[in-house]
């Protein structure tokens, strides 16, 4: 590997891994998926760096129902740039609240 594509690599996990990196992201890319999607994200369950950005894991209520353990959820993957904005999402699972894995 070469010393400027190291550096490189080395800046971008800095900037990762700094005060509010993750977290901030994941804030931007939910509230960016929350106008799109319509629907308020309930957790963010996963969160992974991508060589391009982020890949982070949302779960929402799709259809509320009673009791609350019947309602159905899903998982989307929202995928964003290094900087958060939004590029793409979609819809892995649906599941009941009560299932687990």
């Amino acid at each position: 590997m070469a010393d400027d594509e190291r550096r490189g690599d080395e800046r971008r996990s800095a900037s990762r891994s700094g005060d509010g990196g993750l977290i901030g992201v994941a804030s931007q890319a939910v509230a960016q998926f929350a106008k799109l999607n319509g629907r308020t994200p309930e957790s963010v369950t996963g969160a992974k760096a991508e060589r391009e950005g982020w890949s982070i894991l949302v779960d929402v209520v799709e259809l509320e129902r009673t009791p609350p353990t019947l309602s159905v959820m899903a998982t989307y993957r929202v995928d964003t740039d290094r900087d958060g904005n939004l590029v793409s999402y979609e819809r892995l699972r649906r599941f009941t609240r009560d299932t687990t894995d």
